[in-house]
């Protein structure tokens, strides 16, 4: 079968930045099952997937634009410590902040006294990206899935 928009497969990858520094990867753990379409991968991995079969290995460099977008001078700001209120806030650390577009996580990547430097950036924003990727199953979607909107069973994070 070929992989189409709504099709659930069952891959898995290892994704790397430009200069060959490992992310992540799936090899030696449970493959990842996806409903394709549906925005539980990068755009670039979606679309380089369509039109592969089971058993199909590649390699895909995917560019920010169709991964984790360019980053934004405008997410990084200087707030007030004060913001953080009695708080041991470290570099490094993540929070959820409330901002005119909704939630968003934050990465604290600087402090002084005074001050705490945020980082709204996807921590890969910007990043070229290079992934070599393992079909492993390619299927129909149930009734249920597409109601659902994900795919269900092993590596699919939705076993319901």
């Amino acid at each position: 079968m070929t992989i189409t928009s709504d099709s659930v497969v069952t891959l898995h990858y290892t994704v790397s930045a430009q200069d060959g520094t490992q992310l992540d990867s799936s090899v030696d753990k449970e493959p990842l099952t996806v409903l394709l379409g549906k925005r539980f991968l990068i755009e670039g991995l979606e679309e380089a997937l369509e039109g592969k079969e089971k058993g199909e290995q590649f390699s895909v460099s995917v560019e920010p634009d169709k991964a984790y977008g360019q980053r934004a001078d405008e997410l990084v700001q200087q707030v007030p410590r004060s913001m953080f209120d009695g708080m041991d806030v470290e570099v490094g650390m993540s929070f959820r902040a409330t901002t005119d577009q909704g939630e968003q996580s934050v990465m604290v990547i600087d402090t002084s006294e005074e001050h705490v430097v945020i980082d709204g950036n996807h921590p890969l924003a910007g990043v070229p990206l290079s992934f070599e990727v393992e079909v492993v199953d390619v299927r129909e979607p149930t009734a249920e899935e597409l109601e659902h909107g994900h795919a269900h069973g092993p590596g699919s994070g939705n076993d319901h």
